[in-house]
């Protein structure tokens, strides 16, 4: 047994200082900051290669990042410049479009003094057809009994129904200083495809007094016909009548 522990014991030392032994390295000891000194160093001088290889490429391929920046901002210059001649350009347009305005408003306004300007003119002249048509015959005016300004527009508010306005004149002569007579009405219209004529006031008419004249120089009249539903009218005719003679008519057709 002793043997046998002398000869174990004797093969542990060969294993551990015999040409089987361990090999062991010896190293200097190195501070961690130093290390990473080194290390950021590396990382740096690596980082600028590859700035400079960049840049270098981009020369090789025609990229020059200072020509481009410099046309970078000759190009914003001339945009800056552009939009300001814009902007002076939109400005004049607006002028120009406000004065057209101007001028449009202007010309309106002009056409519609000239439609009032012709509006006065014709009610101007009718009202002096009038008053010369009062005038004695010794003056120029025309005796007797007429019509005048007769019209004939729709009724407000009352379907179908016509309106008629009128002027009796009487230019008095020595032997008749007031005209009395009444006013008729004679309607032409059209019902259910054919014609037919319609008196007013018609004889069975209780309100025929107010178609009595009683006129020494002039009398308005103003009234409605009465139209039958679904009828059309097609013309009027006004009469003024005296002793039952017709003295005078004017006819309006529509």
């Amino acid at each position: 047994m002793a043997v046998t522990s002398t000869a174990v014991k004797l093969k542990r030392l060969r294993q551990r200082f015999g040409i089987s032994a361990p090999k062991v390295a010896v190293r200097t000891h190195v501070a961690w900051y130093w290390r990473g000194g080194a290390i950021v160093l590396l990382l740096s001088l690596s980082l600028a290669l590859a700035a400079w290889i960049y840049d270098a490429g981009r020369s090789i391929a025609g990229f020059d990042s200072r020509s481009t920046s410099q046309a970078l901002e000759e190009l914003k210059g001339k945009v800056l410049e552009l939009e300001a001649e814009l902007s002076v350009v939109r400005g004049v347009a607006s002028a120009a479009d406000s004065n057209l305005k101007i001028e449009r408003a202007a010309q309106l306004q002009l056409a519609q003094q000239v439609r009032s300007l012709e509006a006065e003119n014709s009610s101007l002249k009718q009202d002096l057809a009038f008053f010369e048509g009062l005038l004695p015959d010794s003056v120029g005016g025309e005796q007797g009994v007429r019509i005048n300004r007769f019209r004939i527009e729709p009724a407000n508010g009352t379907s179908g129904q016509q309106r008629y306005r009128l002027l009796v004149i009487h230019n008095a002569s020595r032997q008749q200083k007031e005209f009395r007579g009444e006013l008729q009405f004679v309607l032409k219209v059209q019902q259910g495809g054919k014609d037919a004529m319609i008196s007013v006031p018609s004889e069975t008419d209780s309100d025929k007094q107010r178609y009595k004249l009683e006129v020494k120089h002039f009398q308005r009249a103003e009234g409605i016909l009465p139209v039958p539903p679904g009828a059309i009218l097609k013309s009027v005719e006004a009469r003024i009548l005296q002793d039952g003679v017709v003295r005078v008519r004017q006819t309006i057709n529509l």
